[in-house]
């Protein structure tokens, strides 16, 4: 006799899996990436949904598959649509890799880079990163030479760019938190001179202004997918005790000044020993306005990537055995959400888009 399968019902099964979220998850570290680990049993028990909001964007036959490792300090990724590749910087050993999405092929893309952290791509393809050696933030043209796009503020060097974003106008926004600055091991050790702050870059007279300095060290950035808000994370409590662990959000004045600068989540989270806090880092949004997190420095259970909604509530986490410095989305739907995290490259399919061009 046969037995009709009712695609209902599989539907109906998978989506009551994904929505418990598994009680295993917060294990995070004991996961095995290596080639010799075996297949992880579906729905990933290390994407985990908080809240029911979330249920929808995890897709239950899909795992966290770690692409690379190798690196000391991965960070900066981004995803060109027109190679199909995804670019990312290794800023203690001075080099951006490339990921081929047909084969996942990975090779030096360049070296030296500067000690290069973020990089995005603007609206005509042109690779842009934010340098720590030379404290500037450039462009590379199609012939192979490079445009500085800003090394200096009221005739003062920045501190060492960190993050960057690209507005539809042409328009570049990036962060300035001085970390590359800070020491030898991620760019050139020497003092900062200007307050941390974050700039834009005008598309047509190349002139820079400054657009808020309401921040302890602003790190990653990020726009709302209409573009009227943007949300940069505040890492400055790694110098400033008096710092929060949070995400603020401002509003996009005529897509060239913010006002109304406020908290938008927090990164505390209570766990099964108590509530901690620790950083987000690099900051995506998708489709629907969500915030995907990059989150470290605390442990198992909690590092790896937060979701918040647009209304600042935590509803998911996906966790990684390392610390999660920045991510993107990317792949041919833009679905497949790349973290860089500590030494390694991780790619995970949502069911969401990201909002913006990488």
């Amino acid at each position: 006799m046969h037995k009709t399968i009712d695609n209902r019902g599989r539907r109906g099964f998978l989506a009551g899996a994904i929505a418990t979220g598994l009680a295993g998850a917060v294990r995070g570290q004991d996961r095995r990436f290596d080639s010799q680990a075996p297949p992880i049993r579906y729905p990933d028990p290390d994407i985990v949904v908080l809240d029911p909001r979330f249920a929808k964007y995890k897709v239950g036959n899909t795992p966290i598959q770690r692409i690379h490792t190798g690196m000391l300090w991965a960070e900066g990724p981004a995803w060109n649509g027109v190679g199909n590749y995804l670019i990312w910087s290794d800023i203690p050993n001075d080099i951006q890799h490339r990921w081929i999405g047909e084969d996942g092929h990975v090779s030096v893309f360049r070296k030296p880079s500067q000690f290069s952290n973020g990089n995005t791509f603007d609206w005509e393809g042109r690779q842009i990163s934010c340098e720590h050696a030379t404290r500037r933030v450039t462009r590379y043209e199609y012939d192979g030479s490079i445009t500085v796009l800003a090394d200096k503020w009221q005739g003062k060097p920045f501190n060492a760019p960190n993050d960057a974003v690209v507005h539809p106008d042409g328009g570049i926004w990036f962060t300035d938190p001085g970390y590359g600055s800070l020491g030898h091991y991620e760019g050139n050790k020497g003092d900062l001179v200007i307050k941390e702050a974050v700039y834009r870059i005008d598309p047509k007279t190349a002139a820079i202004e400054m657009v808020t300095d309401e921040i302890f060290k602003p790190n990653g950035l990020c726009f709302s997918p209409d573009y009227r808000k943007l949300y940069i994370a505040d890492t400055g409590f790694s110098h400033y005790p008096q710092a929060p662990k949070n995400i603020k959000v401002w509003d996009v004045v005529d897509g060239r000044k913010l006002s109304g600068g406020r908290e938008f989540a927090s990164m505390k989270l209570m766990m099964k020993n108590g509530e901690a806090a620790g950083g987000a880092d690099g900051i995506r949004a998708d489709v629907d306005g969500n915030i995907w997190s990059s989150a470290g420095w605390v442990g198992p259970g909690y590092d790896g990537v937060h979701i918040f909604a647009p209304d600042g509530k935590r509803i998911g986490q996906i966790l990684l055995p390392e610390i999660c410095s920045n991510l993107c989305f990317g792949g041919r739907k833009r679905n497949r959400l790349f973290m860089t995290a500590s030494q390694s490259v991780y790619a995970v399919y949502v069911e969401t888009k990201g909002a913006h061009i990488t």
